[in-house]
């Protein structure tokens, strides 16, 4: 397991530190032009992320796999296409705008782990959340997305009594 760890954390740091190179790069057309990446398991996270920043509900359930996993990692995973859909569309009703800002995005075989800050408007309430995205990808869709940040934080930004996002038991 340390093996694994030491592996993302070499990604993600190379991931970054290619970033911040890419950011002192002179702003020449030529670079204006090309994508960030060309990696195919990496395009596919930024097309959810679009979906997201777009707020296309729609089109966030359909960039999972069917049998597809969404698992914020305090609360029970949220298993299959169809009711990945029915939860995101749900809650999507109550945002009016949203941004997931990225800070770092790397790939580590069919890992691809994004640092974020996402920054939105919930049901008149703004807020900002630090999350780590760990994405399994599986050809062009997301197999399995398991996101880590403070419960408690989310709860008071989107404005939600402590009850409301309250952590699964473990009974």
């Amino acid at each position: 397991m340390a093996h694994w760890l030491n592996q993302i954390a070499a990604g993600v740091m190379l991931v970054g530190s290619a970033i911040g190179a890419s950011a002192q790069a002179p702003n020449t057309q030529e670079t204006q032009e090309k994508p960030m990446t060309a990696d195919p398991k990496i395009e596919v996270v930024q097309n959810m992320i679009d979906a997201w920043n777009t707020r296309n509900w729609q089109r966030v359930g359909d960039l999972f796999t069917e049998d597809g996993i969404l698992h914020s990692m305090m609360t029970d995973p949220i298993v299959g296409r169809k009711t990945i859909s029915a939860r995101i569309s749900a809650m999507g009703a109550g945002i009016s705008s949203i941004t997931l800002h990225i800070r770092n995005i790397g790939r580590v075989g069919d890992v691809v782990i994004i640092e974020r800050v996402d920054e939105f408007v919930y049901n008149g309430h703004e807020g900002k959340v630090p999350v780590v995205g760990v994405l399994v990808v599986e050809g062009d869709k997301i197999k399995e997305w398991r996101e880590y940040y403070d419960h408690a934080q989310l709860s008071s930004a989107m404005g939600l009594h402590s009850h409301a996002l309250k952590p699964t038991s473990t009974q």
